[in-house]
Formats: C-alpha cells, structure tokens, sequence
C-alpha cells in the first residue's frame, strides 16, 4: 500500500480533520486571551464554527462541503447514543414533569405549525401586495429551515421549484442557514441575558475542570483503571458497537419497506436515516437496560458504561458537530427573493423565541431555562444547536433537557406526521393554500392541549 501523500484516499480526511481541529484550538485560545468574546460567553465551538465559515467562504479553508456534512451527521448519532449509555442520573420532585416526552413532541410540532404560519402569512401578504410573482406557498419553508434543518428544506424547496417556485431550492437552504445563525446569535445573548439577572449560574471553566471528582469519575462496582484494555476504549467500542447496530437496524427497515411497501418506503427512507440519533439512542438505552438486568442476575459483575467518560465522548461529539454544522453553511443566490428572506428570517427567529419562552416555562417545571435554550436553540437550528446551547448552562446535564429533545423528536415523528400532507397541499391552488393555512391553526389546539392540560392522574 501507498502511504505516501500521493494516496490522497488516505490522507485527505486525516487532514481535513486535522485543520478543523486546529480552528477549534484556536477559537479556544481567542475565548480565552480576548476579554469581549470571553465576557459575550460565546461556546468555543460556536465561535471555531463562524471562523471556519469565514474562512471557507474566502477561499482559504482547504475542507470539503461533504466531509463537513458527514462529521455532522455522524457526530450527533455517536453524540446521543454516548449520552443515551449514561446511568440516568435520579432528578430531584422538582424537575420532574407529567408527560415531557410527550409534551416536547408536542412542542416541537406545534413550533412547526406556528411557523408555518407566520411564514405563509408573510408569503401570502408579498404575493397579493408588493411581489405578485411570488411563489404564494413559499412560506411553507421557514418551519423546513428553522424547525427541520437543511436537509428538508433543501427537499421541499426542490420540490416546490418543480412546481413553479424559481429560487426554490436556494431558498430553503438559505432559510435553514439564517436558521443556524439565530440558533447561535440569538441562543448566546438569552444567555448572557440570563446571566447577568442570576436567572441561571454559568460556571467557569477553571472551576469545572478542577472540580472532578473521584465519585465523579468512578461509580461503585466499575471496571477498574488497571484493567488490561483502557476504560475510555472500552466507552468508545461500546459507542460505536452501538452506531453499528444503528445502520443494521436502519438498513434492515428501509430494505423490508422497499420490499413490501415501495410507495412509502420513498418518504419514510429519508425521515429514518435522518433520525438515525433516535434509533441510536433507543439501542443504547435497552443495552443499558441488559447490561442493569444482567448484573441483577450476576451474570455481569462489572459496570461497564462510565458517566464521566461518555459524557466527554458526547461533549466532544457536539463540539465537532457544531463546528462542522456551521462551516458547512452556504447561502445560495436568492435573485429577486431578498424581501421574503429577510422577513420569514428574522420574524420566524423572534416569535419563535416568545413561544418557546411562554410554553417552556409551563411544560418544564424547575428547568425551564435549561428546556428553552435547548428548544429554541434545536427549533431555529438543528438539534446539534440546542445541545451546544444547552452546554453553556447545564455542562453535565444534570437536568432532563437534553432528554427531552431526544424524547421529543420521537413523538414529535409521529405528532408531525399530518405535516408532510400539509405541504404537498400548499401549492395545489390559492383555495389549498388557504385551507392549508387553517388547518395549521386548527391542529395547534391538540397540541396545545396536550402541553398544558396534560397531566398524570393523582394516586389515591
């Protein structure tokens, strides 16, 4: 074999990756050496993405737009199923809340459909007064780009430029990549914002690093540190064991609907490879669930998951996730578009931040700062977003909020499914448009229903 640099196969990952990781220590290094970036609490994965896409945007970062692209995807499947391995941790009475599954489903979906609506609001207002060449359903894109990211927006924009909409595409994707933007822009200075009224403690991070413990590091009953293979190798093989039997389990699904069900096996192939984080995480919890059931039987005597370590396995996961979901941004050309990007953008980030804010603080009891940063943050951006957000002020994610969006997004599968009918309705004529557009209000009351008036039945 040829491990000279002529092997380009070889080399060409190993030192893309070897540059983005040199941007993150450097944007570390400018957090912590320049006192305004230090004081606006920027996440250092934040400011190492921004100054990748300045960089790639000048011509002078070497990466491809794919390997960022694969980083990201990767990243999250192996950031969650790390974070799905940790023993839960047992949450005070206080942050406990009836259904928050169930209900951040429904928030998620609902943030879809609000959304919607500003978005066609704003499209149909364009399209009747100063634009009438505008695509009328066009504002169907802003919940694809801020809710769903730029993977579906990039679809539904495709599809509707099919369908009359020119500038479709270019559209969605630039709407998805003002989405990131509002994520990080909007999701640091709430957090300043909190800061400074000690409405949330951001700790530093010299007090973090210096304040692990051995109870911290080590649970009782742990493979020991003198055990003949590594503890962190052994966090690794059981995370990546896991991703394995992630793609068997996604491949073996879409093969059985491509199989038995082709017509919808075209719809539902994308949906399940896009969460593959989900299926991930749900593999991850029944392992944990064997491995408890196995000690209690004695035929396990050692706890092999280890907080401490996965939790610095996902840390880092979101860290590149972040950085890479940020360089990989592109704002395609939006000729004749500007007016209806400017307003879906910037009006999609600011009600979405009042909704969120006014339903986190009634679904998420004794946490609801931690569950909007992250909402907000997934619900503008993507979920690396709203993890990283997260980050800044529940480092060890001692409450439920990252669960939650994790949770949420599999109920909010299914909640959500009446969307795609929604969307293929929108375009079909002005009598389709306005009937999509009621029942997007219409199915907001179920859903706000479920958030606010669902509640556990009491024990007598």
């Amino acid at each position: 074999m040829d491990f000279s640099a002529e092997n380009t196969a070889l080399w060409s990952f190993i030192l893309q990756l070897g540059v983005i990781s040199g941007i993150m220590l450097l944007a570390n290094a400018m957090r912590r050496k320049i006192l305004f970036i230090r004081n606006s609490m920027i996440p250092t994965a934040v400011l190492a993405g921004f100054v990748a896409l300045i960089l790639r945007t000048a011509g002078l970062l070497p990466v491809n737009a794919n390997i960022l692209e694969m980083i990201t995807y990767h990243t999250i499947g192996i950031g969650f199923i790390a974070l799905s391995l940790r023993i839960p941790p047992k949450y005070d009475d206080s942050l406990k809340s009836d259904f928050a599954g169930l209900k951040s489903g429904a928030l998620i979906v609902s943030t879809y459909l609000v959304q919607g609506i500003t978005g066609l609001i704003i499209s149909i207002i364009l399209a009747y007064t100063v634009m009438p060449d505008l695509f009328k359903a066009s504002g169907i894109l802003l919940p694809m780009g801020y809710g769903q990211g730029p993977g579906q927006a990039n679809n539904v924009g495709s599809t509707y430029e099919q369908l009359g909409f020119a500038g479709g595409q270019s559209f969605g994707l630039s709407i998805a990549a003002a989405g990131f933007i509002c994520a990080c822009v909007v999701g640091v200075i709430y957090i300043n914002y909190l800061n400074r009224h000690k409405k949330v403690k951001v700790q530093e991070s010299d007090y973090i690093s210096g304040s692990v413990t051995v109870e911290d590091f080590q649970d009782s009953n742990e493979i020991p540190i003198s055990e003949s293979v590594d503890r962190l190798s052994v966090q690794f093989a059981l995370v990546l064991l896991i991703y394995l039997g992630t793609y068997l389990v996604s491949l073996g699904i879409t093969s059985v609907l491509k199989q038995c069900i082709p017509g919808l096996a075209k719809s539902l192939t994308p949906i399940i490879w896009g969460f593959n984080f989900i299926l991930g995480s749900i593999l991850a919890m029944l392992c944990r669930t064997a491995f408890s059931a196995l000690t209690k039987t004695k035929l396990m005597t050692r706890q092999y998951p280890n907080n401490y370590l996965l939790s610095r396995i996902s840390g880092t996961a979101f860290d590149f996730m972040t950085l890479a979901g940020i360089a990989s941004i592109e704002f395609k050309d939006l000729r004749g578009l500007w007016l209806p990007f400017a307003l879906m953008a910037v009006t999609g980030g600011v009600v979405t931040f009042f909704y969120c804010k006014w339903l986190c603080g009634r679904i998420y009891p004794g946490y609801e700062h931690e569950g909007m940063v992250s909402m907000y943050g997934m619900l503008t951006g993507t979920i690396s977003s709203g993890v990283l957000l997260l980050r800044e002020i529940d480092p060890g994610f001692k409450t439920p909020a990252a669960n939650n969006l994790m949770t949420g997004s599999s109920f909010a599968i299914v909640l959500g499914a009446p969307m795609p009918i929604l969307i293929g309705m929108a375009p079909e004529s002005e009598t389709m448009l306005f009937i999509t557009l009621g029942l997007l209000v219409v199915y907001m009351i179920p859903l706000l229903l479920i958030m606010l008036k669902a509640h556990r039945k009491n024990k007598i």
